[in-house]
């Protein structure tokens, strides 16, 4: 009999209706119309099921208190599970909360490794922060190659306002080191040809 039941349970878990894009787009469209109360509506059951995109939306909710108290521990939860199921936006926000010591202990490590794994998704505001990292000549990381490369990554990226960052760092750098950063900037193009913006 338990075997029985097991199965009915396990079968209405299968056929139940997985987390509507809908319902998360539905969210989206409230938020960015400032319609929170039907954001958290939308956004907190696709959450609690598991949906990245729900969980990412509460983070952005409570780590700006919009429309809820701001609360960096919620902030914290949602962006993790978020960022743990490979989310890029979550994992740049919850860099961001790292690197200032918002609701978790300060750590630039940290912080570098989410902007890193936000980065390669091609967030541009991750690879900004990564190319400010890498630019800060009194680091123990400083790297004017890695900081053109971000920097340049950023700019095929969209944000128009990289390229003055980029050509900053590239005073700096001799043309052996310019060619061996868009050498790597070329590689990364070439392996994320799908997250190059065209002119």
């Amino acid at each position: 009999m338990r075997n029985a039941l097991f199965i009915v349970a396990a079968m209405s878990v299968m056929l139940a209706p997985p987390a509507s894009r809908g319902d998360a787009q539905k969210g989206l469209d409230a938020f960015q119309s400032g319609d929170y109360e039907t954001a958290l509506a939308a956004w907190q059951p696709l959450a609690e099921a598991g949906d990245a995109e729900g969980q990412f939306g509460l983070g952005q909710m409570y780590g700006n208190g919009f429309g809820v108290a701001m609360d960096d521990a919620q902030a914290i939860k949602w962006y993790g599970l978020a960022s743990g199921q490979g989310h890029a936006e979550a994992q740049c926000k919850l860099a961001v909360m790292h690197q200032n010591g918002w609701g978790v202990p300060q750590s630039d490590a940290e912080a570098m490794k989410l902007f890193s794994l936000a980065a390669e998704q091609g967030v541009s505001e991750a690879m900004l922060a990564l190319g400010r990292f890498y630019a800060m000549d009194y680091s123990d990381d400083y790297d004017p190659l890695l900081a053109y490369k971000w920097f340049s990554l950023a700019y095929l990226r969209g944000d128009s306002g990289a390229s003055a960052k980029r050509d900053t760092v590239a005073d700096s750098l001799s043309a052996e080191q310019i060619a061996a950063g868009d050498a790597l900037i070329l590689a990364w193009s070439e392996a994320h040809a799908d997250l190059i913006v065209e002119d």
